[in-house]
């Protein structure tokens, strides 16, 4: 990645690179950019996307296009529009690679009566001929696997990188190039290189590492569905109110404000608020929820989502990418183009693996040669050693496991922002809740009223934006009194409200500020701590410095809050709840839920340095959250976990956002981040030990001993089939189901 500031007439262009799939390709593809003027940024991502911040009066987007191309990355501009030119690109490759593949098998098959050439009497004409036939039936396929020479050889000149292409390249090309050279001393009658040819290890070297690269291509189209299902889900067209007419319009001229119509079985095309009518939505697409959502006049829609049975009529609020949809898509691709920790040993590997490979087929090729073994033996061990090396599986490992792992994850409402969070999700040994509106509804009602104090109580409030005080509004709505402006107004962070009215002081508070203005409450007492112990949050009411009266609020926990705690704890995670309320009131609510360990009194400023005190005692630490004031503990933990109803602050501070209420999914993001981690580990290890064990073995280490010396045919259709192995067990995740 690397980025300047762009300057005002920079254009910005998305594209679809075809093949950037590790850090090595990315490094190839960096290499081709940075040879072009006018490239002020680029960020480049393992899922095979690239922004691009280019000068058009120094380079065109046509010729930025063409020189990644040319490095053998197909590449196409992505566009917002109903046909995905990223996937065109994708299903022409895999057409290419298999069209490639079925020729160059045709022509590769006749060969077959060669390799037995010992074992079967062939035809005269076969025989003497030998030579011509096999260069007639190979040259065709060292053409449909050109591909191999431009990535490999011609990219390598021009970049100085060398990457698995090269070795096959080498590898091939040296069989041919040896065998047309044999074959010529043999047409002109002075065979001094012998009559042992390598044609049909170069011809099927290719069309099984060709089907390797089919397969594999496949394998990894699969690998983006989620984004793809996304995708899909959106609508083409809104029908709306203008003018006092219903006009059907493209989604993309729908504006804020717009009154839009939804019929039964349709999709809504934006995000909005119901202002008429009712109905109930299928958002499974967004939330993983399966159970329709019952909406009606103020409730919130959500783009995309299916109106099942009734008719209404919302208020557009978020169009085109301010959706949550397009939201959705934009976290999981930046997710998917993320790298993990983890992959940096892969990377440091694949960074050395090509060259010290050639150095190494080079030194087996001198060792065969000064042990007696002859030209043509010692050849067949260099290229065995080149084509059996794979550093694409290296590299594929981690980027096809998180771009699985990150789909499952959006599929079922949970948005994991980057690969780095996924891997950290699974070292969490500690869970802190924050209360209210995450274990708890956030919607808390007036339960006690002592004294004649909800009036004076409803005006001090009038013009704070708590949930206590819309609480102790409503109550007093309901009760119809009459709610006055008050002369001033002051809110206590975490503490309380002052005001003024008709040259009354009225102070609200809980215990804390009270005793810091040092007012009396004895007379309370006792019912203070009643109410307290009860699990309600107890505030006095004081005017003019003495107490009047307590109003209690409790807020209910959500239907799946205590089931969420006991799971991680089952699971061996340390549960914590951190709020703002007494330690009476906490303790209560961490009671009813299950949290033994519970801390009160923390004022919004605070709540980052208790997280930092925990991770202090070696803590892991995740922090679940949804307001304003949980943003910067969630930047402060290890892992922030966000509601999906929260505020767009705690969202943005958050690794994860959990689109539904349903506490149990910051299980289930653990469990799906501890899932992904065992592929990736999978992964690497399997590319680890296939190298590990294949490089000696095609070096010739066990011919020595056993006589047993690899065949460079076989080696490659490993070497083909290393990739789509990695690919096909990040693929077989897709099959994982969390058990509530």
């Amino acid at each position: 990645m690397n980025k300047v500031q762009a300057s005002p007439s920079a254009s910005i262009v998305k594209l679809k690179v075809i093949g950037m799939d590790n850090q090595h390709c990315i490094g190839i593809v960096s290499g081709a950019l940075d040879k072009l003027p006018g490239i002020l940024s680029r960020e480049l991502r393992v899922n095979e996307k690239a922004i691009v911040t280019f000068d058009p009066k120094l380079v065109s987007l046509k010729k930025i296009i063409e020189a990644i191309t040319e490095e053998g990355y197909p590449t196409v501009e992505e566009k917002e529009s109903p046909i995905d030119e990223g996937q065109l690109a994708r299903e022409h490759v895999i057409k290419d690679y298999r069209n490639r593949f079925v020729l160059s098998l045709i022509f590769s098959l006749p060969l077959f009566l060669y390799m037995f050439s010992s074992l079967i009497k062939l035809p005269a004409f076969f025989e003497d001929n030998m030579a011509i036939i096999q260069f007639i039936l190979t040259t065709p396929v060292m053409f449909f696997g050109g591909v191999f020479f431009t990535r490999g050889i011609i990219v390598f000149l021009k970049t100085r990188v060398a990457n698995m292409d090269t070795l096959v390249a080498v590898g091939v090309g040296t069989a041919y190039i040896y065998s047309l050279s044999a074959s010529i001393f043999i047409w002109i009658g002075n065979p001094i290189l012998g009559h042992e040819l390598y044609y049909e290890t170069s011809a099927f070297l290719l069309t099984f590492i060709l089907l390797g690269k089919w397969l594999e291509a496949v394998a990894k189209g699969r690998t983006s569905q989620a984004i793809k299902k996304l995708l899909g889900l959106r609508p083409k067209t809104a029908l709306v109110e203008r003018d006092g007419k219903e006009i059907e319009i493209s989604i993309a001229e729908v504006v804020p404000g717009d009154i839009v119509i939804v019929k039964p079985g349709q999709k809504i095309p934006v995000d909005g608020e119901v202002v008429s009518g009712d109905s109930s939505i299928d958002e499974s697409m967004v939330t993983g929820e399966s159970i329709p959502v019952e909406k009606k006049a103020g409730d919130t829609v959500i783009g995309a989502t299916i109106n099942k049975t009734g008719s209404f009529k919302f208020r557009a609020t978020k169009v085109g990418s301010d959706t949550m949809i397009a939201q959705i898509i934009k976290i999981v691709e930046e997710a998917q183009g993320s790298k993990a920790p983890i992959q940096e040993l892969a990377d440091l590997i694949s960074a050395y693996f090509t060259p010290a490979v050639v150095i190494l087929a080079f030194a087996a090729f001198v060792f065969w040669m000064l042990m007696g073994y002859g030209f043509t033996f010692a050849l067949s061990i260099f290229i065995t050693v080149l084509v059996i090396s794979c550093p694409c599986a290296l590299g594929l490992a981690t980027p096809t496991a998180v771009i699985v792992g990150t789909g499952i994850g959006a599929q079922n409402g949970i948005l994991i922002k980057s690969a780095k969070s996924l891997q950290i999700a699974q070292k969490v040994n500690m869970v802190v809740f924050d209360k209210t509106g995450t274990l708890t509804k956030g919607k808390p009602e007036v339960t006690d009223v002592i004294g004649d104090v909800l009036r004076y109580a409803a005006i001090a409030e009038k013009r704070s934006q708590h949930p206590l005080a819309e609480a102790i509004i409503n109550k007093a709505k309901a009760e119809r009194l009459d709610i006055p402006e008050p002369e001033s107004f002051n809110s206590i962070s975490g503490q309380g409200v002052e005001a003024k009215f008709q040259g009354k002081a009225i102070l609200l508070g809980n215990r804390k500020l009270i005793k810091l203005k040092g007012i009396d409450v004895s007379g309370f007492s006792s019912k203070l701590d009643e109410l307290e112990n009860q699990g309600k949050t107890s505030m006095i009411v004081v005017i003019d410095g003495k107490a009047a009266g307590l109003i209690a609020v409790a807020d209910t926990l959500k239907e799946h809050s205590k089931e969420a705690v006991q799971m991680l704890k089952r699971s061996g995670k340390q549960v914590v709840m951190i709020t703002g309320d007494n330690a009476r009131v906490g303790q209560a609510i961490g009671k009813a839920v299950g949290i033994d360990k519970v801390i009160s009194e923390v004022l919004p400023a605070d709540k980052a340095s208790e997280i930092q005190n925990l991770q202090a005692e070696r803590n892991v630490v995740a922090m679940v959250g949804d307001g304003i004031n949980d943003a910067p503990a969630l930047a402060q933990a290890d892992l922030g976990i966000a509601i999906g109803s929260g505020t767009d602050v705690a969202i943005e501070s958050a690794d994860i956002v959990l689109i539904k209420e349903d506490l149990r999914d910051v299980v289930m993001a653990m469990d799906l981040s501890g899932y992904t981690l065992r592929k990736i580990k999978q992964g690497l290890f399997w590319a680890f030990i296939y190298n590990i064990i294949g490089i000696p073995v095609a070096a010739g280490l066990l011919y020595p001993f056993t006589g047993f010396l690899l065949n460079p045919i076989i080696a490659g259709t490993a070497m083909a089939f290393s990739s789509v192995s990695v690919v096909t067990n990040a693929l077989l995740m897709k099959r994982y189901k969390f058990k509530i």
